[in-house]
């Protein structure tokens, strides 16, 4: 097995212990974090690890930098100008952001490089066209001699807590809009996959952004998230994450009744109909499941499909599941999929793997631990998966599918519609009539037809039910981190 060559900017950057980015400046504490590789389970770098004291010093940092307003009063042509540098940085450092990518979370260097990296640039380059757009309203009011308008501005001090499977990514889906809208910002990412934020906010500041605008506090969630999820300085949360901490969020954003916005768990239903061309829907269904090793919440991991091409579809999968390649994110040449992000996840995943065979399920491919280092599952496809199964129910972020007949477009629209969950779903159909039916009849903040997984920084992204609540991207993101204020004059 032949490894790619870290670049001597990555060697540097994981050979020492990073602080925490706070004020501009680099912060050590008296504890630290042990970042590991999860193609082999070994130590990678050492991180600070923050806690309550340390989110009270980055708080108090953003108050600072948003009170004096170098940032929120800056011209929006200034702001807009820094946000399209830092996403020109982000382009050019690609390969440094992919392979901090692969190395603490294990997805392929090519992944990681060439799409994370470069749609986290244009996301930015998105937002970065916000801040001259970002405006108010003359109101024709009925009170004769007086004018009222309406001006937009930022909330102030952003929280933001990101989660590990798409470390620079998901960031980036927060920060750029709360920057474009003329807030500073703590962010927290996961304590398993740091790195890429740490060296984010370095590379903000050459970009041009004002110190303090920016504060990165890694730590655990419940020591250094929660302290920011309930801090009185904060005015909005974003999350992105477990249900079950979304609701810790929720309770500990009473305090101050600050804003809260969150992007939760999901079990997203994804349907291939007896009409719908197996050449794209077979693959399209595979990926929709397997893309970024299942550790997606929009994994599309209850397929639904017709009895008429079950057994069609389900030798399809089993043929793409064998052909792929499970390997470490930084070998050469690549694989097509990394470890999961850590032990105790692949130990979880196997349980359900274990429990779905428990409950009458069939492992098709895949079901067992591959390699005898790192956290490597391959591929794994269950038959004889029925709705009342654990794995028909509960999130299992990982790649794990779960396959199961229907025979009547009401029968599977109620089974799809059946979860707690509804960030996304899809489906696959020639049938005109019965696409706009379905799409309008399912419960999901997405809905993709004869395809999966596409986003645009312009496009609202979000769940309902127990996915959470608020849209990321387009001008719905804009909103959720501004505020608007009336104003009258006689």
């Amino acid at each position: 097995m032949t490894m790619i060559p870290l670049l001597p900017e990555v060697a540097q950057f994981i050979a020492r212990t990073q602080g925490l980015r706070i004020g501009g400046k680099e912060v050590e504490t008296p504890q630290s974090l042990r970042v590991l590789n999860p193609s082999t389970g070994a130590p990678l770098a050492d991180v600070a690890r923050s806690g309550a004291r340390e989110i009270d010093l980055a708080v108090a940092a953003a108050t600072r930098a948003f009170q004096k307003g170098r940032w929120t009063i800056m011209g929006p042509d200034a702001r807009s100008r820094i946000l399209w540098r830092l996403a020109d940085l982000i382009e050019e450092r690609a390969a440094i952001f992919g392979q901090l990518d692969a190395l603490d979370n294990g997805k392929p260097f090519a992944v990681a490089r060439d799409v994370d990296a470069v749609w986290a640039a244009r996301h930015i380059r998105y937002f970065a066209g916000w801040p001259d757009k970002i405006e108010g309203a003359t109101i024709p009011v009925n009170i004769p001699d007086r004018l009222n308008y309406t001006r937009v501005e930022p909330v102030g001090v952003c929280g933001l807590i990101t989660p590990w499977n798409y470390p620079l990514l998901m960031a980036v889906w927060k920060l750029a809009p709360a920057l474009a809208a003329g807030n500073t910002v703590v962010l927290k990412p996961s304590e398993e996959t740091p790195l890429s934020v740490l060296y984010l906010a370095d590379i903000a500041l050459e970009a041009g952004l004002p110190p303090g605008v920016l504060n990165v506090v890694p730590g655990l969630g419940f020591e250094a998230g929660a302290a920011l999820a309930a801090h009185h300085g904060v005015s909005k949360v974003g999350f992105t994450g477990s249900t079950q901490t979304g609701r810790a969020i929720v309770e500990a954003s009473a305090g101050n009744l600050k804003k809260v916005s969150l992007e939760l768990g999901g079990k997203a239903a994804n349907i291939i109909f007896a009409d719908a061309d197996l050449a794209r829907a077979i693959p399209g269904a595979f990926w929709a499941n397997f893309g970024n090793n299942g550790q997606s919440c929009t994994a599309g991991s209850r397929l639904f499909v017709h009895a008429d091409v079950y057994d069609t579809v389900v030798a399809g999968l089993i043929e793409i599941a064998q052909g792929l390649r499970v390997g470490p994110g930084m070998d050469d040449p690549g694989h097509d999929l990394g470890p999961v992000i850590s032990e105790r996840q692949m130990e979880m995943i196997l349980g359900h793997v274990d429990g779905s065979q428990a409950q009458g399920g069939e492992v098709l491919a895949g079901g067992a631990r591959a390699g005898g280092e790192g956290w490597f599952i391959p591929p794994t496809i269950i038959g004889g998966v029925s709705d009342d199964m654990t794995i028909a129910q509960k999130e299992v972020f990982g790649p794990v599918l779960s396959v199961m007949k229907f025979t009547d477009d009401a029968e599977v629209l109620a089974r799809a519609n059946s979860s707690i969950y509804g960030l996304a779903a899809g489906l696959w159909s020639q049938d005109v009539t019965r696409v706009r039916r379905m799409a309008d009849a399912l419960q999901a903040g997405t809905v993709w037809v004869n395809c999966w997984g596409e986003t645009d920084a312009a496009s609202p992204f979000g769940g309902v039910k127990q996915s959470g609540y608020g849209r990321e991207m387009g001008r719905e993101a804009i909103a959720l981190y501004s505020q608007t204020k009336s104003v009258w004059i006689a």
